[in-house]
């Protein structure tokens, strides 16, 4: 045999070996785990970063959930008593292996394994950041955070596919959803409001797909909005006004914009002697009055029955002697029952809706009224919409990743088939961009004195016609 043949024999001695080495060091493996040592050890030669501790974990994960059983799932159990008996179980589970690991290493691993039980596995450090508004699960293995309007990779990930299946089902299931191959997409929410989108395979090519828009666990107020710039202190004044003075009001944006966000804000101007409703798909608007009835649509069941729309929601909200109806949004033919509420005595609505200008929200909301198939002629239906809605309130994701009110426009009336408008205050983008990127502009008065301010006048609301001078700017 010549020298070469020999060495190629010894390299395959060695690969055979190492791929079947049994997991060294780590009482009670089963094969199964030691086939993922060996697979593990298969990304390492690949040049794949993998976790040392990846199988420990495993090992310590099953024999924590052997321990307690049942008693993760105890309703009698609060909450802090389940995190100390987790965290008891966890000490001794990783004190009967006999890896030698440091102290920082044993507190990292209790911490992901605590996570994974009581939370939500590799994202829960992510959900407890208050810096970050955005978390993307791309993969398994690629996750992504929004961070100051930007998009940022990070450098954690789950386990497998498996892993975030399991933390998908944890979080829809709390809410009596589901997600399977029947029903490959959903709309969630996580305890604090939260909001969540997650789409599984067939649909998702790739492996399934988590985002979560997280909420402040303490609301946003007006204040902070001022301090992020989407609002000044004088607009503010004047859409507190507009809430009070009953004003039929749209949030209109693009995705991620913070529409409601911004609606979050306007219902807290609502008086509190005042009986409001409100309604959303997922439930995200914590409203701090008293009287507030929260409605929440749900999905068909495995059977393809039972769903309850955000229509059928408004039309039943009616029947409840609401003095005010909130939509978390309109996105179908429930636009026609929002505008007869308006319409027929239920003044001072708030809802939102997704639009990039407030000329494209009213197309927008005549095409979602069209969808209910109820055959209206176009005329009649831009006259309900010019009558039911007083006032559009857009809002932007600039390019510095700031969220600006860029648009305050009044809804005047009809002349023939148009629907006509009048910018009051409009966002000031020749100001320019400041040496750290950010625009320096602000909401810029048209010189224009809006109709409305008889009608909040009547309701005892007065604003400072000096805020509409020509060229003012709402500081």
């Amino acid at each position: 045999m010549s020298l070469t043949d020999r060495l190629a024999a010894a390299r395959g001695r060695t690969t055979d070996t190492d791929a079947g080495a049994p997991a060294a060091g780590i009482p009670g493996t089963t094969p199964a785990v030691q086939s993922t040592v060996a697979s593990t050890e298969a990304k390492k030669r690949a040049g794949a970063k993998t976790d040392p501790f990846q199988d420990l974990k495993r090992i310590v994960h099953q024999r924590l959930v052997e321990a307690l059983g049942p008693k993760l799932y105890d309703a009698h159990m609060t909450q802090s008593e389940l995190e100390q008996q987790v965290r008891l179980a966890l000490q001794t589970a990783i004190g009967d292996t006999d890896i030698p690991m440091s102290s920082a290493d044993r507190t990292r691993i209790s911490q992901e394994i605590a996570d994974d039980i009581l939370g939500y596995g590799p994202i829960e450090p992510l959900l407890r950041d208050p810096t970050l508004t955005e978390v993307m699960v791309n993969s398994f293995q690629s996750i992504y955070v929004e961070r100051s309007g930007k998009l940022v990779k990070v450098d954690t990930s789950f386990t497998d596919e498996a892993h975030l299946r399991r933390t998908i089902d944890k979080i829809v299931s709390k809410i009596g959803r589901r997600v399977d191959e029947t029903s490959p997409m959903v709309d969630a929410r996580l305890p604090d409001g939260s909001r969540v989108n997650a789409i599984i395979p067939p649909l998702a090519l790739d492996g399934s797909k988590l985002t979560i828009r997280k909420f402040s666990e303490d609301p946003y107020t007006v204040d902070d909005l001022i301090n992020f710039g989407t609002l000044t202190k004088a607009s503010a004044g004047l859409l507190e006004g507009c809430v009070r003075g009953r004003l039929n009001i749209l949030v209109s944006g693009g995705t991620g914009s913070g529409k409601t966000t911004t609606l979050n804000v306007l219902s807290a101007f609502i008086p509190d002697d005042e009986r409001i409703v409100t309604i959303e798909d997922a439930a995200e608007l914590r409203l701090g009055q008293d009287h507030v009835l929260r409605l929440e649509s749900r999905p068909p069941n495995i059977e393809g029955k039972g769903a309850v729309t955000i229509r059928d929601l408004v039309k039943n909200s009616l029947r409840m002697r609401p003095d005010r109806v909130v939509v978390g949004e309109i996105r179908d033919a429930a636009a026609l029952d929002m505008l007869q509420a308006m319409n027929t005595g239920h003044d001072g609505s708030i809802s939102t809706l997704h639009a990039n200008t407030p000329r494209d929200a009213l197309a927008r909301l005549e095409t979602m009224v069209l969808m209910a198939g109820m055959d209206l002629p176009v005329r009649a239906i831009r006259e309900q919409v010019a009558s039911a809605v007083d006032l559009i309130i857009q809002q932007t994701r600039l390019k510095d990743g700031t969220r600006r009110i860029t648009a305050i426009t009044e809804i005047v009336g009809m002349e023939g088939d148009i629907i006509t408008t009048q910018d009051v205050f409009m966002f000031d983008y020749a100001a320019g961009v400041g040496e750290d990127g950010r625009f320096q502009g602000g909401l810029k008065s048209m010189g224009l004195r809006p109709r409305f301010l008889e009608h909040l006048s009547d309701h005892g609301v007065h604003i400072d016609p000096a805020i509409f001078a020509t060229g003012g700017t709402l500081r």
